[in-house]
């Protein structure tokens, strides 16, 4: 961060050769601004805050999470409907936290900037798209190495703990089970809660770049120009009522009563945010107002924009439920691929990595509606807006995300503890609930990001003063094409990168197995903490590459090649990001429940495919071992990969614009 945060500082710096003169607007001559120098002081300055909020929201998560599942494991003595509670309040208390918490730090350094810049608000809030880089590049390392991290002791738990030694999940005779249960709080808590802050510290960033360019910033409408924020605070009132319908309104008394609770959140959540929204739009905005639109002043509506924000946010409510639908084993799709367990493992994969192409459709669909709404009504603010909308429940998505690794963890601890069979069966119906919501999670997530990644694309060619993208021009083509390879090139490191650091998982439960006397029959204790150090040496080692190779791209192709090629690569990794991520998250999350699917046995169709150690199940353990860098590493870490690129390339634009294109200017 400190080295990035250099490069930030000296880039901008050097747009106006370190002069503290002032400088005529970008976008509009005849009016003298703020010199480029504050520029580069306070876009550090906001660099630096974002990441910080970031780094201690993931920090604060792990800390509730680690703190709940203890509770979760004794809670679930009393019964199913009380650790719940307990599992799913915890999971509120990070949602809150982390909403909260990026409203508040934006706020206040949106007020104290303005005291040095004024009336020049074009400069304050181009400043402030600092705060989405600082969010998201900590968010990068938090889900790549968080993901690394956990699928590695998951693997290798797995492989030789299940499919070898034929001993339960987290029996503590496994030394990777403690690996394993921390890695669950590093990759689903701290990483997930990274993402989503990054994407909603971003959407705002370029939400605001836009307006200051609009007549909010040119008339100086403080109410109007903060209706992002306003959206985002009302947001967290909403989901503080929702949550109540899970904990208080309504008790649930038995384990088929989970999910349609957690799915009622979703739905409870978008209906009344929708009213929120409406009654915002119209007391926050002026009736008609103009929106830059590339070089043109746009007329919009008051009623138009909260069709925007209202599209975005009904399109992560259907995103949400057809990833639920290929996700979770109520419905057809992942019955089938535990279906197909029963002619072995080639079957199941073939099964699931159709179900997962598949499952990009609709979602696809969705993105493309609202985008087209959205620039219809309001040009690139409308899509900025939209991506708001979509991330304005994030309290409430993100509750019901950070209860899968709660109640996974809490099983963990009953399993470990020695507890009765009955309370590992409660803490599994909860976990079981978990995954699919967390497969929704995920495809907020990616949703989210497909849009803010567009608004802050739109943001970044309004700054760097290009009027149109021509796919026909070679510079932008070429762009296009290598910026729509490199989620391919991404997806390649981080999945190695679990793949080698499993391997040596494997090698040190497999020795420790063979070596250790007693451990099999649980007279000994295994060494946990060598498991843990190979996790964590692997995920902090192994998230540099697919890390440097997202920071400097943009820094690269924009110095040599210029923004026009930057703007194709931006396109181009967009489009292919959002696909992979899709299907690789909805692919590794249905071959996880056709396994679960299996272990539980709950139907007829269930029974005939088991018991545990059968040759099906077998098939469904490979399945799942495969598909879990796809769904906790390689899809989630994609999304970070769209919005960061463009949140880059929108912080250099003024230094690009000026100096980049070395190669075409030779």
């Amino acid at each position: 961060m400190v080295a990035f945060a250099i490069l930030i500082f000296l880039f901008l710096g050097s747009v106006e050769g370190f002069s503290t003169s002032y400088q005529p607007c970008t976008y509009d001559q005849t009016k003298m601004c703020k010199p480029a120098l504050a520029t580069a002081v306070f876009s550090t300055i906001s660099f630096l805050l974002g990441g910080v909020t970031s780094l201690i929201s993931g920090f604060l998560g792990m800390k509730i999470a680690t703190y709940a599942n203890a509770r979760t494991t004794l809670e679930a003595r009393k019964g199913v409907g009380k650790a719940f509670i307990t599992a799913f309040r915890s999971g509120a208390v990070m949602g809150f936290l982390l909403a909260a918490n990026g409203l508040l730090v934006l706020y206040i350094a949106i007020n104290l900037f303005k005291i040095y810049y004024g009336d020049d608000w074009g400069g304050l809030f181009e400043a402030i798209t600092g705060y989405g880089l600082g969010g998201s590049s900590m968010a990068l390392f938090g889900r790549v190495g968080g993901g690394i991290y956990t699928k590695a002791a998951d693997v290798g738990a797995d492989l030789v703990g299940k499919v070898e030694r034929n001993i339960p999940e987290d029996d503590p005779r496994n030394p990777a089970v403690i690996a394993d249960n921390v890695g669950d709080n590093v990759g689903d808590i701290a990483g997930m809660g990274s993402d989503l802050f990054g994407s909603y510290a971003e959407s705002s960033c370029a939400a605001l770049v836009v307006a200051s360019i609009s007549s909010f910033g040119v008339n100086h409408e403080l109410t109007a120009m903060l209706y992002p924020l306003i959206i985002s605070s009302v947001g967290i009132l909403v989901c503080l009522l929702t949550t109540l319908f899970a904990t208080d309104f309504f008790e649930i008394k038995a384990v088929k009563e989970i999910e349609p609770a957690l799915k009622k959140q979703l739905i409870i959540s978008t209906a009344l945010m929708t009213i929120g929204i409406a009654i915002v739009s119209w007391i926050a905005l002026p009736t008609s107002f103009t929106i830059f639109n590339f070089g043109v002043q746009k007329d919009v509506k008051n009623w138009q924009l909260f069709l925007c924000v209202a599209v975005g946010l009904w399109a992560g409510l259907i995103i949400g439920f057809v990833t639920e639908y290929y996700t979770s084993n109520a419905y057809s799709p992942v019955q089938d691929v535990a279906d197909s367990c029963r002619t072995g493992a080639a079957t199941n994969v073939i099964f699931g990595l159709a179900l997962g192409y598949k499952s990009v459709i609709i979602p696809i669909f969705a993105i493309a509606i609202s985008i087209f709404v959205s620039f219809t009504f309001a040009a690139m603010y409308g899509i900025a807006v939209a991506a708001l909308g979509m991330l304005s429940t994030i309290a409430t998505g993100l509750a019901i995300d950070a209860y899968g690794p709660i109640s996974d963890n809490a099983g963990g601890i009953a399993e470990m503890a020695g507890m009765s069979h009955r309370i590992r069966e409660r803490t599994d119906a909860l976990d079981a609930a978990g995954n699919t919501t967390a497969a929704i999670g995920k495809g907020f997530a990616i949703g989210s990001a497909a849009l803010v990644s567009l608004a802050l694309f739109g943001a970044f060619v309004s700054r760097a003063a290009i009027t149109t993208v021509d796919v026909l021009t070679p510079k932008v083509f070429i762009g296009l094409i290598v910026g729509a390879m490199l989620p391919y090139w991404f997806s390649a490191m981080t999945m190695k990168s679990v793949g080698s650091a499993a391997l040596k998982m494997v090698e040190e439960v497999r020795r420790q197995f063979n070596t250790i006397p007693g451990l099999m029959e649980g007279t000994a204790k295994p060494d946990y903490a060598t498991c843990v150090k190979i996790s964590t040496d692997a995920s902090i080692k192994e998230m540099i590459p697919p890390g440097a190779l997202v920071m400097l791209t943009p820094l690269v192709v924009g110095i040599l090649f210029g923004v026009e090629t930057l703007s194709g690569v931006l396109a181009g990794s967009l489009v292919s990001g959002v696909q992979i991520a899709i299907s690789a998250s909805n692919t590794g999350g249905a071959w996880d429940n056709a396994k679960k699917y299996i272990e539980a046995g709950a139907s007829e169709h269930a029974r005939s495919l088991g018991p545990k150690g059968s040759d099906c199940h077998k098939a469904a353990v490979i399945g799942d071992t495969i598909g879990d860098p796809l769904k906790d590493t390689s899809g989630p870490s994609l999304n970070i990969l769209i919005k960061l690129m463009a949140v880059e390339s929108l912080v250099f634009a003024p230094f690009f614009a000026t100096h980049g294109g070395l190669l075409f200017k030779i």
